[in-house]
C-alpha cells in the first residue's frame, strides 16, 4: 500500500483491475439530513416525510441520514438503525444514498457500514472515529480494516474543527488508489486545503463540497456534489445555486452565493444545527428541537438568523 511500505491490501489493487462497473459519480445536492424529533424527545417520522417531500420539491439528488447534521451521536443504535431503515424506503430510484455510519471505535464503524450496506445505501460517510484524534497511520490502518470487512464505498469527511485531527495528504495518498475510497466531504473552510484535493486527486478522488459558505468556490475547482447541511432549510436556494453554475452561468451564480452568504455566515458562527432546524420552522416544516446537551437559540441567536433568511424563505 503506497505509503506504508506493505503489500498487505494488494488484493483491493487486483478487485480494482478486475472490476469493470464505474465509480459511483456525486453529483448534485444531497442534504445532510437533519433528524425531526417530537416534544417527548423522539424521532418525529410524519415531520420527517414532510421535511424530505419539501427538500424532494426543491430538487436535491439524493439523502444523507445520520451524519452530524442529524445528531447521530445523540441517538441509540435502534434510532440510528431506524432513520437509516426510514431514508432508504422514502428514496426513490436514482437517488444517490449516503449513511453517516460512524462511531468511536473501528467494530463499531464495521457494523454500521455492513447495517447500511445491507438496507441497500451506496455508500458511506465517515469522519475518522470520534473521540480518538488517531494520528495518520491510524488513519489509514482504520479505514482499510472498514473496507477489507464492508466493500463498501466510502466518502470521506475531513472536519478537523469538530474531530480534532484532519485527514492529511499522507493518509490520502495512501488511500487514493482504493477503489472503495471515491470521495472526501472537505469541511474544514481552508480553500487552499480543497483545491489541493481538486487538483493531486484528480480522477482518484471526488472532492465534495462541505464548506457551505464557500461552496461556489468548490464547484469552480470541480465539486460536482454538495452534502449541504443548510439544504435543510434553504434547499430552493442552494439547488438553484448548483443548477445556475453548471448551466454556466457564473454572473448569476454569484449573485446567489451573496444573497445565501449571509445566512451562511451565521450558520458557520456556531449552534449549527439548532440554527438549521430553526431554519425549517422559518420555512414552515418544523422538526422540533435537538437533543441535549444542545441547547435552544436565544432570543438574539433566533431574530439574528431570522432576519438574515430573510431573502431566502421565500426564494424565487
Amino acid at each position: 500500500m503506497k505509503g506504508t511500505g506493505n503489500d498487505r491490501h494488494a488484493p483491493w489493487r487486483r478487485a480494482k483491475l478486475e472490476r469493470n462497473s464505474p465509480v459511483l459519480q456525486l453529483q448534485g445536492v444531497m442534504p445532510a439530513l437533519v433528524t425531526p424529533f417530537d416534544a417527548a424527545g423522539n424521532i418525529d417520522f410524519a415531520a420527517f416525510r414532510a421535511h424530505m417531500e419539501n427538500l424532494r420539491a426543491a430538487g436535491v439528488t439524493g439523502w444523507v441520514p445520520c451524519g452530524s447534521s442529524g445528531e447521530y451521536n445523540l441517538m441509540s443504535d435502534a434510532e440510528r438503525e431506524s432513520v437509516l431503515r426510514f431514508v432508504k424506503d422514502f428514496a426513490r430510484p436514482g437517488e444517490t444514498l449516503i449513511a453517516g455510519t460512524n462511531a468511536p471505535h473501528t467494530k463499531g464503524v464495521i457494523a454500521n457500514t455492513l447495517a447500511a450496506r445491507d438496507m441497500g445505501y451506496d455508500a458511506v460517510l465517515l469522519a475518522v472515529p470520534f473521540y480518538t484524534k488517531p494520528t495518520q497511520a491510524e488513519i489509514i490502518r482504520h479505514f482499510n480494516a472498514v473496507i477489507d470487512a464492508t466493500d463498501m464505498n466510502i466518502v470521506l469527511y475531513s472536519y478537523p474543527a469538530k474531530d480534532g485531527v484532519e485527514i492529511e495528504f499522507e493518509a490520502l495518498d495512501a488511500l487514493a488508489d482504493n477503489p472503495r475510497i471515491i470521495g472526501i466531504k472537505e469541511s474544514s473552510g481552508n480553500l487552499q486545503r480543497a483545491i489541493g484535493i481538486a487538483t493531486r486527486y484528480e480522477g482518484r478522488i471526488q472532492l465534495v463540497s462541505g464548506s457551505d459558505d464557500i461552496a461556489l468556490d468548490f464547484m469552480l475547482w470541480g465539486a460536482d456534489s454538495w452534502i449541504c447541511g443548510p439544504a435543510n432549510c434553504m434547499a430552493r436556494a442552494v439547488c438553484d445555486l448548483d443548477r445556475t453554475y453548471r448551466a454556466g452561468d457564473l454572473p448569476k451564480a454569484r449573485q446567489i452565493m451573496a444573497r445565501m452568504w449571509p445566512a451562511m455566515n451565521i450558520l458557520e458562527s456556531g449552534k449549527f444545527v439548532q440554527k438549521l432546524k430553526y431554519g425549517c420552522e422559518l420555512q414552515g416544516t418544523p422538526v422540533g428541537e435537538c437533543r441535549m446537551p444542545l441547547g435552544p437559540l436565544t432570543a438574539e441567536e433566533k431574530a439574528a438568523f431570522a432576519a438574515a433568511m430573510q431573502p431566502i424563505v421565500n426564494w424565487a
